[in-house]
């Protein structure tokens, strides 16, 4: 398959317009046209339906494979520039809105007194976006954070090879109102609140979807849902009785209308990791390092492992808590 005819086809698919697409990549709408009736010649099926433009059952069958397709075509002429290219005087991060830490302002400003001259962009997005950044090459770093088992690695798409290293273990919290009635509780169980009212905030608390999981109860429906990256506005919609949410508890830590109650189970923890190419820039290689050396307050440094070196999961690609480059 030719990458440029997907490329397009996963373009309109996502926007549900052919017009559409053709403006956002620069094509003429019959140029678009022609690239998806090739597509659709070269697979023999049908892959979108025309009013409404929507993709058929082979259509939404390919979407699964194209857009991982493409991130990974994307992410090695991101590692070869990477290879060939001269030092940066520059360095973009991207940050998951509840892993821009403490950590993070201390180890850019160790870096910038050091570097003086260089430039430094932080970028908050949402978990997915600092993983597709970093392997396509847009980011040079990325803190992206989860819930897991203490110890153990955050589940990442899997993209390309990044070196994934951990930063920081820290308990999580359920917010609940001030008046709420478990707002005095030492710890809660996370099972006994599946059938609470939730606010469903994947880019800020833990999903839903991860709450079932972990919790392996169902339940944990939306009362409301909260698109965006400020914590503050998620924060504010619980203290108003709209739902609780799962957060780090360093985050919940003096927001008015807010009690954080500690999850005692399943035993979990919010853990935090930076992610950068396996052969990074220096810069990069000495940010890692400072975010690894100073956890916030609150926080726990991850210890290394005694071998610490690739993960050798089928497919994986991915480094867990390797000594960060010299």
């Amino acid at each position: 398959m030719d990458p440029h005819l997907l490329r397009t086809f996963v373009a309109v698919a996502r926007l549900g317009s052919f017009s559409a697409a053709a403006r956002e990549l620069g094509y003429t709408q019959s140029a678009v046209s022609q690239h998806i009736a090739a597509l659709e010649s070269d697979l023999g099926a049908v892959l979108l339906g025309r009013r409404p433009v929507a993709p058929t059952p082979p259509g939404a069958r390919l979407l699964e494979h194209a857009e991982p397709l493409l991130l990974r075509l994307d992410a090695a002429r991101a590692d070869i520039a990477r290879l060939t290219a001269a030092p940066a005087a520059r360095v973009v991060v991207g940050a998951a809105p509840t892993a821009v830490t403490g950590p993070l302002a201390a180890a850019l400003a160790g870096l910038r007194r050091g570097r003086p001259q260089l430039d430094v962009t932080v970028r908050v997005l949402d978990r997915a976006a600092v993983v597709g950044g970093v392997t396509a090459g847009g980011l040079d770093a990325g803190l992206v954070d989860g819930a897991a088992a203490p110890g153990d690695p955050l589940t990442l798409a899997d993209t390309a090879p990044l070196a994934a290293l951990a930063v920081s273990e820290e308990p999580l919290a359920v917010a609940l109102p001030a008046g709420h009635p478990l707002a005095g509780r030492a710890g809660v169980d996370l099972a006994g609140l599946s059938e609470a009212r939730w606010i469903d905030a994947p880019g800020t608390a833990l999903p839903l979807a991860r709450l079932r999981t972990v919790s392996g109860t169902e339940g944990f429906r939306a009362a409301l849902r909260y698109e965006g990256a400020d914590v503050r506005g998620l924060l504010a919609l619980c203290a108003a009785g709209h739902g609780l949410a799962v957060l780090p508890a360093a985050a919940l830590s003096g927001a008015p209308g807010v009690h954080a109650v500690p999850v005692a189970a399943p035993r979990l923890v919010h853990r935090t990791e930076i992610l950068h190419a396996k052969s990074p820039a220096e810069q990069v290689a000495l940010l890692a390092a400072a975010l690894r050396a100073s956890p916030p307050d609150g926080q726990e440094q991850v210890p290394r492992p005694p071998e610490a070196g690739d993960d050798t999961r089928a497919g994986s690609g991915r480094l867990r808590d390797a000594d960060p480059p010299r």
